[in-house]
């Protein structure tokens, strides 16, 4: 399946794009997090168990375990506070 994957604010700038398409044949959010730590570097400091950031499928905020449908678009970005 193709999914559309979105980077905001620090994971954007340091993943050094902001979207890309991506070919998955996982299942949930957790395969496509391990999918992209496996690039290392960066990917894996950024993505790695206790760093702080969110996952949003179809612009539903999900944890790891949730599904990933085929064509989704899938944002990952820095937990945001507000005041």
């Amino acid at each position: 399946m193709s999914l559309r994957i979105l980077y905001f604010a620090r994971l954007r700038e340091r993943f050094g794009m902001a979207e890309e398409q991506l070919d998955f044949d996982g299942a949930c959010v957790a395969d496509l997090i391990a999918i992209l730590q496996a690039r290392g570097g960066v990917w894996a400091e950024e993505l790695a168990a206790g760093s702080a950031f969110r996952v949003a499928v179809n612009q539903d905020i999900v944890a790891l375990d949730a599904a990933i449908p085929d064509a989704a678009e899938v944002a990952i970005f820095p937990p945001v506070t507000g005041g």
